[in-house]
């Protein structure tokens, strides 16, 4: 539910959404409603972009409804829809976005900018220190080989 100025009014029900992304994963339901908090929506156009590559990343995105395409230079395209996200890296620095990514489709997403989620970082240091250890076992994970 959203009130006049696109802000979102029920935190719980962005906190469900926001649980499903890995990013997320080791936050309690009170700090994902804090976070929720932050959130607002954003609707785009068939063919608008969401995001450009090479544009300062400043928000992370969930798609909530429509179809969208992320374009990188020599990949493949990939697909989202319904409940797909990208940008989470946005909400730690503001390097560029690597791809662009295009609604196909009217599109429905739940933006949280990282300026917001950097207040919410000062307030409750135990969110940034939950995220740390998710992105920890992540790179742990992904630099492992085979001998490991």
């Amino acid at each position: 539910m959203l009130n006049t100025s696109g802000k979102n009014t029920s935190a719980a029900a962005w906190a469900g959404v926001l649980a499903n992304v890995p990013l997320f994963q080791g936050l309690s339901q009170r700090h994902l409603r804090k976070v929720a908090e932050k959130a607002t929506t954003k609707r785009y156009a068939p063919l608008a972009p969401i995001v450009r590559a090479g544009d300062a990343g400043d928000a992370f995105f969930v798609i909530l409804d429509g179809n969208a395409s992320v374009r990188k230079a020599g990949k493949r395209t990939v697909k989202l829809g319904a409940g797909d996200f990208f940008g989470e890296l946005a909400l730690l620095d503001a390097a560029p976005r690597s791809a662009t990514v295009q609604a196909d489709t009217e599109v429905l997403v739940m933006r949280l900018g990282r300026t917001a989620f950097q207040k919410v970082l000062e307030s409750e240091p135990k969110v940034g220190i939950a995220m740390l250890h998710v992105l920890a076992a992540r790179a742990r994970e992904s630099s492992r080989s085979p001998a490991d």
